[in-house]
């Protein structure tokens, strides 16, 4: 299967600013590429790259005063294949793990494992056996328990706030999930990307980037989603970290205002 993604993205600066940029795909994409990335800035500018502490590609760059625009186009390979399910992936004892993932077990911007969530997991989940299916009631919990609403996303919501308001966007449903796992002593991390509706009907919504999480069970990570709660088609990745304010996929250091805001994430033909 080939997906194209995309997006178009214009801010208008009243005064010049600096930026870090994360609105490349991730490194572990590269093979996957058909298309090469076709990343511009208009007015073009200087862009240095690096890569950060979880492994993501990243520039900064210095945007000038008044209308700049970001864009990207390519095409990847993907297996067609939904998430996988691995049902009997183990939860391993935390003196088991492996030092690199010790700081998905801790607290972080947006993901509180403190005493009102860390009591209400324990209370909640300890009953369910470990592992995946834990991983999975979070997720179903999750599910049931958030409205997602586009129309009352705030960005300074944490897993607390989600977990008292019960209202939220993607990125809402994963931090209360990733505390909850985090809470149960399952590592958790955040994941942002594409992920169109390939393989399921249509979402009245524009389309948008998304986020999910990966567990860390059996030796490996696992893609899990509690917003949509089932096994999903398509997902491209672009970045990883302990929650959103690590994968953010522009930082302003500077008053800015978003101009338009357009993503896609289309199933291709061979020959397009």
């Amino acid at each position: 299967m080939l997906i194209r993604v995309g997006y178009e993205i214009t801010f208008n600066f009243p005064a010049a600013v600096p930026m870090m940029l994360m609105l490349r795909l991730h490194p572990s994409r590269k093979p996957t590429l058909r298309k090469p990335e076709a990343f511009a800035i208009s007015p073009n500018l200087a862009v240095h790259e690096f890569t950060d502490a979880f492994g993501n590609r990243c520039g900064r760059t210095y945007a000038p005063a008044g209308h700049v625009e970001f864009s990207s186009d390519a095409v990847v390979q993907d297996s067609g294949e939904p998430d996988p399910q691995v049902r009997d992936a183990r939860q391993h004892h935390v003196q088991d793990l492996p030092d690199k993932v010790l700081q998905f077990l801790l607290g972080s911007r947006y993901c509180e494992v403190d005493s009102e969530l860390n009591d209400f997991a324990w209370n909640h989940f300890a009953s369910t056996p470990p592992g995946w299916p834990r991983v999975q009631a979070i997720c179903d919990f999750v599910h049931r328990h958030i409205v997602f609403d586009y129309m009352k996303a705030r960005p300074d919501r944490t897993a607390r706030d989600t977990f008292r308001e019960g209202v939220g966007v993607c990125r809402d449903f994963m931090h209360l999930a990733i505390t909850f796992c985090r809470c149960m002593n399952i590592p958790a991390r955040y994941a942002t990307g594409y992920l169109g509706d390939i393989g399921v009907p249509p979402a009245p919504f524009p389309m948008d980037f998304s986020a999910w999480f990966e567990a860390y069970l059996g030796g490996q990570w696992y893609v899990f989603d509690p917003r949509h709660n089932k096994p999903r088609i398509g997902r491209v990745l672009m970045a990883r970290g302990r929650d959103a304010a690590d994968v953010a996929l522009t930082t302003t250091f500077g008053e800015n205002h978003l101009a338009s805001f357009k993503v896609w994430t289309d199933e291709v033909s061979s020959g397009q």
